[in-house]
């Protein structure tokens, strides 16, 4: 099996691209490599720049997953929801680089970055879990909360609204916007312009400011498993009725 996330390490700054190459789902197999893939940067001591293919970031979970065996289902909810903490707590700068589109899961996953940029374009941020009949986790409240203005925050949640890649910037999804060919030199200039900072400073300050919401992720994790389980017999009754 070729591998769905590849690491690259150019002085001191590691990239991880996300490339399953169709639309970056969220399978459990490319969650599993995004989390090696972080552990491998930090054994280097690395700033991360993590970016997607093309023009996607992340469409979000596997629905093929999801639609499947209960239990690979959960495994990849879990060790999704967990990876936001992951990366919010991993001790070196994080730059996100959101390549176009980016859906549900994959947007918690961008905002759990410390610097987003986004392209500049016909793409779209949304995450659509109330369009498609799901309420809203609990992570994905949290890491929504962490980021946006608090009107966009309403319209992202309750109304599943997207946002054009200008709306999305001015609703704090990105921090900047760059040109398709310029995006990568723009994330290497953040990343350099990281190595002046004060490493031990810039992981206790970041580690004072989240750790709340880190415990947060981990004591919400569960009790989104469980709604995930709950929906799922309620579909199976509904089928059987």
């Amino acid at each position: 099996m070729s591998s769905l996330v590849s690491y690259s390490l150019n002085e001191g700054v590691a990239t991880i691209t996300l490339d399953d190459g169709k639309r970056n789902a969220l399978s459990g197999d490319m969650i599993a490599e995004i989390h090696a893939a972080f552990d491998r940067a930090e054994a280097d001591q690395a700033t991360v720049i993590m970016t997607g293919r093309e023009e996607v970031f992340s469409a979000g979970f596997d629905l093929h997953t999801l639609r499947g065996n209960p239990g690979p289902a959960l495994k990849m909810l879990g060790s999704g929801f967990l990876l936001t903490a992951r990366i919010l707590r991993y001790p070196y700068p994080v730059i996100a680089v959101c390549n176009g589109h980016c859906y549900a899961m994959g947007v918690f996953l961008m905002l759990s970055a410390d610097y987003i940029i986004g392209t500049r374009g016909d793409f779209r941020v949304c995450a659509n879990e109330v369009a498609i009949g799901l309420t809203m986790p609990r992570v994905a409240v949290a890491m929504l909360r962490h980021r946006l203005t608090p009107a966009a925050f309403q319209t992202a949640v309750t109304l599943s609204q997207a946002f054009p890649v200008d709306q999305a910037l001015a609703a704090g999804f990105f921090d900047e916007l760059a040109e398709p060919s310029t995006r990568h030199t723009r994330a290497m200039q953040m990343a350099q312009q990281t190595a002046e900072l004060d490493r031990p400073a810039h992981r206790g300050s970041k580690l004072r400011i989240r750790r709340a919401l880190i415990r947060r992720i981990r004591l919400s994790v569960p009790l989104d498993l469980l709604d995930a389980v709950l929906i799922g017999l309620r579909t199976a009754l509904a089928r059987k009725a």
